[in-house]
């Protein structure tokens, strides 16, 4: 990557990837972004700016990213004073984030002990809470998913990531149960995915995703996203879903885990009546139906119109009559 930034990449308060320094880092790497992974580099720097500004990212936050990239989302969030963790699955892309930060923005690691940017090299999907605290406390360079448990440095507050298309709602699911001191998120995701994510009961996009990220707190549809800032171009158009954490946790990790059963039981059949589709968890149709009447709601709605309360409510039920509580 050359010293001197593209005109459209420079502001006074820092230096950001533009689209010739995204594709030159990508053939100095020999990297071809791949559909496996879900890779689509973000090369405007108007968007990534408008990105942070509508995640509310700023100086002093503890933020987490997922997929980094070549960096182009992750300078935008450092630039605004913020630290960030990036978890990234390339080796290479994970490698090199620090060296172009260094070369973008040396002023992220002006506390060599304490650097505003680390990074996990590693499947989101297989990070631990163990991996996460000790790349908090160590000093940057890439960890392993194989690190040992360190306590000691906080956890990261705010979610903001272009999640990789293919494995979003996973992804995300995850990160929201390993890290409950997220506050508050903006992820940029496929259209489809994110108006699923956000829906509520009643609509057509309301599914399994959508009660399950109810459980942590409220969603809504951010903004568009104009498939001309990615390289390549993507097939498919992207919005930005926004999050803010529950004042309150809904519930416990023991009904977190029954709602969310019941939420897969219910939707896997969701042409069905309640009754018939929650047997496999309630049990027998005389006991099911018992459980949902005694929760206040009717045994005869179906997946779609229930919201997660009312799915709380009938695993507080189960799990009483059942003994647990």
């Amino acid at each position: 990557m050359t010293e001197s930034a593209s005109p459209d990449s420079v502001e006074a308060g820092g230096r950001l990837l533009g689209p010739n320094e995204v594709r030159e880092l990508a053939a100095r790497l020999e990297v071809s972004p791949t559909k496996k992974l879900g890779q689509n580099f973000v090369i405007d720097p108007n968007t990534v700016r408008k990105i942070v500004r509508l995640a509310g990212v700023e100086a002093g936050d503890r933020v987490i990213e997922v997929g980094p990239g070549l960096g182009s989302l992750t300078l935008g969030i450092t630039e605004v004073g913020a630290d960030v963790t990036a978890i990234e699955i390339d080796r290479r892309l994970a490698d090199e984030l620090l060296t172009t930060a260094r070369a973008m923005q040396p002023g992220i690691f002006a506390d060599e002990r304490a650097p505003r940017l680390r990074v996990i090299n590693t499947d989101a999907l297989d990070l631990s809470r163990a991996v996460l605290l000790r790349a908090l406390a160590g000093s940057g360079a890439p960890a392993t998913r194989d690190a040992a448990h360190h306590d000691g440095s906080p956890m990261p507050t705010v979610l903001v990531a272009n999640l990789p298309y293919n494995v979003s709602v996973p992804i995300l699911m995850h990160l929201l149960q390993l890290i409950p001191e997220l506050r508050s998120g903006l992820v940029m995701v496929q259209s489809e995915v994110g108006y699923r994510i956000a829906a509520g009961p009643g609509s057509k996009e309301y599914g399994a995703p959508s009660a399950k990220a109810a459980w942590y707190g409220e969603w809504r549809i951010a903004g568009n996203v104009s498939r001309r800032i990615f390289w390549p171009v993507p097939g498919v158009d992207s919005v930005l879903v926004g999050y803010e954490k529950l004042a309150e946790p809904r519930g416990d990790e023991t009904e977190r885990m029954l709602v969310f059963e019941l939420v897969n039981a219910a939707f896997a059949q969701r042409r069905k009546m309640l009754r018939q589709a929650l047997q496999t968890v309630l049990g027998p149709l005389d006991e099911a139906v018992a459980t949902i009447e005694a929760a206040g709601v009717a045994s005869t709605a179906r997946a779609e119109q229930l919201g997660i309360d009312e799915f709380l409510a009938i695993a507080r039920v189960h799990l009483g009559r059942s003994g647990v509580r």
